[in-house]
This record gives C-alpha cells, sequence and structure tokens, in this order.
C-alpha cells in the first residue's frame, strides 16, 4: 500500500516539476563521446588511448619473456632429473623468442649446484666421502647383521 501511495506521489510531483525530475536530467546531460566524459579533447583522448594499448603491450612482452624464463628453469630441472619434458614450457620458450634465458640470480644458483656435483663425482669428492665414514658404526652393524642372519639360520636349520 505504501508503495503504491509513494509511486503515485512521485508521478505527480515530477509532472508539476516540484525537484522530482532531476534523475532525468543527468541522464540526458551525459555526453555521449568518452573524450568529453573524460574532460578531453578528442585529440588528447586519442593519444591517451594510443599510450594505454602501448602500456599494455609492453606489460604483456614483459610477462611473456617472464613466462618463457621460469619455462627455461622449468626444462632444465626436467633435464637435470631426468623427467618427461612438457610441451607447454617449449610453447612459452619459442613464443617468447630466441632471446630467453635464465636469470642471473639463477645462472649463479644453477653453476654452483653444477660444480658441487662435479666435486661430488670427481675421485677427490669420492675420496672425501670415504674419510668422512664412521667405520666403527659400519663394523658394528654389519657384526649385528651377521649375527642377525646366524641366529636366524640356527632356527631355521636343525644340524647348526
Amino acid at each position: 500500500m505504501a508503495f503504491l501511495m509513494k509511486s503515485m506521489l512521485s508521478n505527480q510531483v515530477k509532472n508539476l516539476g516540484l525537484g522530482g525530475g532531476g534523475e532525468e536530467s543527468k541522464e540526458e546531460s551525459t555526453p555521449s563521446d568518452p573524450a568529453a566524459a573524460a574532460g578531453m579533447t578528442r585529440e588528447e583522448y586519442e593519444e591517451y588511448q594510443k599510450q594505454m594499448v602501448e602500456e599494455k603491450m609492453e606489460r604483456d612482452a614483459a610477462f611473456a619473456q617472464k613466462k618463457a624464463e621460469r619455462a627455461v628453469l622449468r626444462v632444465h630441472l626436467r633435464e637435470k632429473y631426468r623427467l618427461p619434458k612438457s610441451e607447454l614450457d617449449e610453447n612459452q620458450i619459442q613464443m617468447a623468442g630466441d632471446d630467453v634465458g635464465l636469470p642471473e640470480d639463477l645462472q649463479k644458483m644453477v653453476a654452483e649446484d653444477q660444480e658441487e656435483e662435479e666435486d661430488k663425482d670427481s675421485i677427490l669428492g669420492q675420496l672425501q666421502n670415504i674419510q668422512n665414514m664412521d667405520m666403527d658404526a659400519i663394523k658394528e652393524k654389519a657384526q649385528a647383521t651377521f649375527t642377525e642372519m646366524k641366529h636366524a639360520a640356527e632356527q631355521k636349520c636343525s644340524v647348526m
């Protein structure tokens, strides 16, 4: 009931022109030209739009470059750990172009890892590992295993 009264009264007030029709005049006063809506001339607005498109293209290129760098890192890790290759990574690298490489920080990390692995694989690295072994612990473990096997054999074999 209140809704019906309100709608009837507001329609009558609008017809009288006593301030109820302000909403319609606001809609008519908005310009249809986007340049005028932004408070610029047509040329300024076109220049602004060009700048926006150029900035977007730069951001997209930088984003594609970062994605390609990450893909190169993933490819490197897959090669290192002998995991299956991913076509998605290869496509991202191809889309970014040939100038894609690992960032400097990651290149340093990869170089350090390779040096450590080379040191471990060398004869000197193996000799250092032998020196670091705890021979007493190995002897105790071997003796415990031997006695355990001997005890198990005695239980199974009636001759011993």
